[in-house]
């Protein structure tokens, strides 16, 4: 695996074109999906739920069949080059299926020879001790935490030294403290040239991790976007004044930055995008101070990618 923390590399781990799956009902599960995805990235993939996450990487990894168009991994087509496509891959699915009698490091072992590797005792120790699993390697599985459980289903998936690893719901049923854990993990697995493919409820996993964020809604990618290009793109940011004195109302000539007087007349809130910022502000200021309006702070907030996503995705 090479290193590409900086995704400096142009290699397409990932090369969707005009997929398609349309179920015999006529149903359009997912429609006309293209998409791109970089060696060494995070991508992180969001919707509601029903939106498609789940068929998309179903369909990536040739658990579920599609009805057109091409994936290919690495170059690999997946349906016609399954074997070489598929030994690029792994796959942390969102159900927990360990076996509850088996223990760690047998499992994890065990998933290393279904895709014919030779024993690797130290890589094995590695994955485990990165997992914080190291000293459970002796342990049943049914013994464990859901969260302890979560991890070994990563170690699994990554038991034969994948290129690319899945993640649908990683941090589903663990506490945030846990959740953060896995998170620093999967940048360090990024940093080594991991490509790592999450979809997620929690937006503030992808806003933490995520390099690239792609929107699904109703079997259509309506957006791919880098994160910190779409937080710019449809981020908006709040101006909060806080006035020296209360005022009752906003005054005719302060109507084209279109504010809003809260806090019983104490604060105006000015809400902008980010582009052009600095040139908008200093004109609301210097507005402020032709209408002897004085203030006596300063506060700025910015939209959350939780707010962006629902803005696109139209729903509450």
């Amino acid at each position: 695996m090479s290193s590409s923390p900086q995704l400096q590399t142009t290699t397409l781990a990932i090369s969707i074109q005009g997929l398609n799956k349309i179920y015999q009902g006529g149903f359009k599960a997912l429609e006309d999906i293209n998409l791109q995805i970089k060696q060494g990235e995070i991508f992180a993939l969001l919707g509601p739920n029903g939106a498609g996450k789940t068929t998309l990487i179903n369909t990536i990894c040739s658990i579920a069949k599609y009805s057109s168009g091409s994936i290919k991994i690495f170059g690999h087509d997946n349906v016609n080059s399954y074997l070489a496509a598929r030994s690029h891959i792994g796959l942390v699915p969102q159900e927990l299926t360990t076996g509850n009698f088996e223990t760690v490091w047998d499992t994890v072992n065990f998933s290393r020879s279904l895709f014919g590797k030779p024993k690797n005792t130290n890589y094995i120790k590695s994955i485990l001790e990165k997992l914080s699993l190291l000293d459970k390697k002796d342990s049943q599985i049914r013994m464990l935490s859901g969260g302890m459980k979560r991890r070994v289903m990563i170690a699994k998936a990554l038991s034969h030294e994948p290129d690319i690893l899945f993640l649908d719901e990683p941090s589903a049923g663990v506490d945030i403290e846990l959740r953060k854990s896995i998170w620093k993990e999967l940048l360090e697995l990024r940093a080594s040239g991991v490509t790592i493919i999450l979809t997620t409820h929690y937006i503030e996993e992808a806003e933490e991790i995520a390099d690239r964020i792609g929107v699904i809604n109703k079997g259509k990618l309506i957006l791919t976007e880098e994160k910190k290009d779409l937080m710019k793109k449809l981020g908006k940011k709040e101006l909060v004044i806080h006035l020296s004195n209360p005022i009752t109302k906003i005054v005719n000539s302060l109507s084209e930055f279109n504010l809003t007087l809260v806090a019983n007349g104490n604060q105006l809130v000015f809400t902008y995008t980010t582009s052009n910022e600095d040139i908008k502000v200093t004109n609301l200021l210097d507005a402020l101070k032709q209408n002897s309006i004085k203030y006596k702070d300063l506060t700025t907030r910015q939209s959350s990618l939780e707010e962006i996503f629902i803005q696109l995705v139209g729903k509450l």
